[in-house]
């Protein structure tokens, strides 16, 4: 009872949505990526399901991340509750989503080796928390290495990206989601 339906995301109608809600082409959304249009068309009739690699093309190609993708594919529950057996992505990637829908939290288990090739810049603000391991985070042109138990909190607008430097590791990554607009309203605090 209280437990989310457990059905497969349905992440083509999420790309599709967005695509079309920025007025783009399968083929611009290709070009972008570096994904095929065959392949795209695949995903958004939900008869391919993208990695977790090609899932992350898609979303820069749409100004957006793969979270924020996954949830706007996920109803929201006020209620939910995310059992550790139902990871979604994990026999690949080694991702589970924490929180599931489109809710102002998106809140990601990654364990193991992250891709420390691909800089990301939230819109919003991100903690990540190191539960196991290590991480290595650049972030402002500044290395910081984080151990078990240490988190680290970025401001909406960072630049940074982060690796594993100890197999194993698990890190939880917390962020407001794109779809709120906290930046304004971090600028108005305190202005009463």
């Amino acid at each position: 009872m209280g437990d989310h339906k457990e059905q497969p995301l349905r992440v083509g109608a999420a790309v599709r949505r967005r695509r079309r809600a920025l007025d783009l082409t399968l083929a611009v959304v290709a070009e972008r990526s570096g994904l095929s249009v065959p392949f795209l068309s695949q995903v958004e009739n939900e008869r391919a399901r993208p990695s977790r690699t090609s899932l992350e093309k898609v979303a820069d190609a749409l100004g957006t991340t793969a979270v924020e993708l996954l949830a706007a594919a996920d109803p929201a529950c006020s209620v939910d509750v995310v059992r550790a057996e139902a990871a979604e992505y994990a026999a690949e990637a080694r991702v589970r989503p924490l929180v599931r829908g489109h809710h102002q939290l998106h809140a990601t288990e990654f364990t193991g080796d992250h891709d420390e090739g691909r800089e990301l810049q939230l819109r919003n603000d991100k903690l990540m928390y190191v539960v196991d391991g290590a991480v290595e985070v650049e972030a402002e042109g500044r290395a910081h290495r984080l151990g078990r138990g240490d988190t680290m909190y970025l401001t909406g607008g960072v630049r940074h990206r982060w690796r594993a430097t100890v197999p194993d590791t698990r890190v939880i990554v917390v962020e407001v989601a794109d779809h709120i607009d906290a930046v304004e309203d971090r600028h108005n605090v305190g202005r009463h």
